[in-house]
């Protein structure tokens, strides 16, 4: 039973305050292991895949059609690589796998693990503004990070491998499809995301340390985009299951 309840039964919807996603390019070999038989890296000039970190805001998080007051608002951080599936219908989906999740609540850690497969942990979080800086840290998890929110035209990240903002956006997510897999039973558990009015703006970031990276034990990483969106509604429909077949 615990098992079914962990393959996403029912859709989920919640509203996105906010949503901070910062895409890190790096050199396809380094990410080759981290990701499933079933996945392949969804790369850039065949050269670089990427890890996005994603800190979401969330506001009324509760299963699709229950009402708003018995949502729950949370603070959520998932580290994610770009990759690709194709179905049984032979369809090449474009999405996401779930390297880590943390919240700011043990509540959304308990629920969390209860209806994913995506082992949330909660830590603390620490958010600060002052003037156009806003900082988001972590003692626990060991991260920092400053952006500068001020109305003007944004560059793109030093040694970003990408020529302009409209290129740089194809890697900035959300992707519409997550993966999870069971290696034992071949079972691939896809989940699609729905959201409305997503359009991502252009963030300068300051500085920024994750350890979470350094555990990984990557290289030559490089900030590639950074993006930031507001008031999205979004939900994520009911699991779906199949098998992979080589």
């Amino acid at each position: 039973m615990l098992s079914f309840l962990k393959n996403h039964p029912f859709a989920v919807e919640a509203f996105f305050e906010s949503s901070l996603v910062l895409t890190f390019a790096i050199p396809k070999e380094q990410l080759q292991h981290l990701i499933p038989e079933c996945l392949t890296l969804d790369t850039f000039n065949d050269k670089w895949a990427f890890i996005a970190i994603a800190m979401v805001q969330t506001k009324g998080l509760r299963p699709k059609g229950f009402p708003k007051f018995m949502g729950n608002d949370f603070f959520l951080i998932g580290y994610r690589i770009f990759v690709r599936y194709t179905n049984t219908a032979g369809k090449n989906l474009r999405g996401l796998y779930i390297l880590k999740s943390e919240t700011n609540k043990k509540k959304m850690e308990l629920l969390g693990n209860i209806f994913t497969h995506y082992s949330y942990t909660t830590t603390d979080i620490i958010q600060t503004e002052v003037g156009n800086t806003k900082e988001i840290k972590s003692v626990q998890s060991n991260f920092n990070l400053k952006i500068d929110n001020a109305e003007r035209e944004v560059l793109l990240p030093k040694n970003s491998p990408f020529a302009d903002w409209k290129e740089a956006r194809r890697f900035a997510g959300p992707l519409p499809f997550t993966f999870t897999y069971d290696s034992f039973t071949k079972r691939v558990l896809i989940i699609e995301g729905v959201r409305q009015n997503w359009i991502p703006k252009p963030v300068k970031v300051v500085d920024y340390s994750f350890s979470f990276l350094s555990l990984l034990n990557i290289e030559n990483a490089v900030l590639a985009n950074a993006f930031i969106i507001n008031n999205i509604p979004y939900y994520w429909k009911k699991g779906k299951i199949e098998i992979w077949e080589k």
